[in-house]
């Protein structure tokens, strides 16, 4: 059974509350890493721009998760360097920053070989902007490695939108996005890269990691919780 088939049948026993049993049945490599958990939050570190961004996010996605599911969640923050083949055993990656985005050899081997055999990676644009220096970069590099066609705009009906809780509009607007910069600029899109009908690759300008970068305790005065977004990003990127 292929990793595909295995997520599917996650996905079926979560839905009946045996998220625990789900993981038992993954193969072993998909899980080895914190045998403990279902999910757990791994960042990638890479040499080039500025990796290490939205220090506070990380926290908020966990909370999350932990509030609104029954997965068992690793409350820490991994940090895997993407040259590194431990990267390959992880569920969930996270890539974002600023700056310049140019892989080493050992680090587009890795992303590639991560996502085509079905590895999930939520990339952020910290810029909030659709010209800058990371988003170039960034979509550069994916033209590389998977060809130039390869990111396309997410539809509003995309299965992310309804893996957890429903965003009929497709992805909400930021504060960032709505008055942080002054540009008025709404991003309406999230991208991604699509192998085998499955997302691999989630490609954000719209600057989620910031908009979720606070202390998680301050998550009660808002007037609605912004960051069940990510939950969504993680259900299905461990289900779809």
């Amino acid at each position: 059974m292929n990793r595909t088939a295995h997520r599917r049948d996650f996905l079926r026993l979560l839905a009946g509350g045996l998220a625990g049993a789900a993981l038992s049945q993954l193969p072993r490599p998909l899980h080895a890493a914190a045998p403990q958990y279902d999910f757990w939050f791994t960042r990638l570190r890479y040499d080039s721009g500025d990796w290490d961004v939205d220090q506070r996010m990380p926290a908020n996605m966990i909370t999350s998760l932990i509030d609104y599911t029954s997965l068992r969640v690793d409350p820490k923050e991994h940090v895997l360097d993407l040259s590194d083949p431990k990267m390959l055993l992880a569920l969930f990656c996270y890539l974002a920053g600023h700056k310049l985005v140019e892989f080493n050899p050992a680090e587009r081997r890795n992303f590639e070989r991560y996502v085509r055999n079905g590895g999930f990676v939520f990339v952020d644009d910290c810029n909030h902007d659709i010209d800058g220096l990371f988003a170039k970069s960034f979509e550069a590099q994916m033209a590389e490695i998977f060809g130039g066609d390869a990111m396309a705009k997410l539809p509003n009906d995309h299965a992310l939108y309804r893996s957890f809780f429903r965003f009929e509009d497709g992805p909400p607007a930021t504060s960032f996005e709505l008055n942080g910069w002054g540009d008025d600029l709404v991003h309406d899109y999230l991208k991604g890269i699509q192998i085998d009908g499955r997302l691999g690759v989630l490609y954000s300008n719209k600057d989620y990691g910031c908009e979720w970068d606070y202390d998680w305790r301050n998550k009660r005065f808002l007037a609605d919780d912004n960051t069940k977004l990510a939950v969504n990003i993680a259900i299905y990127a461990l289900t779809a």
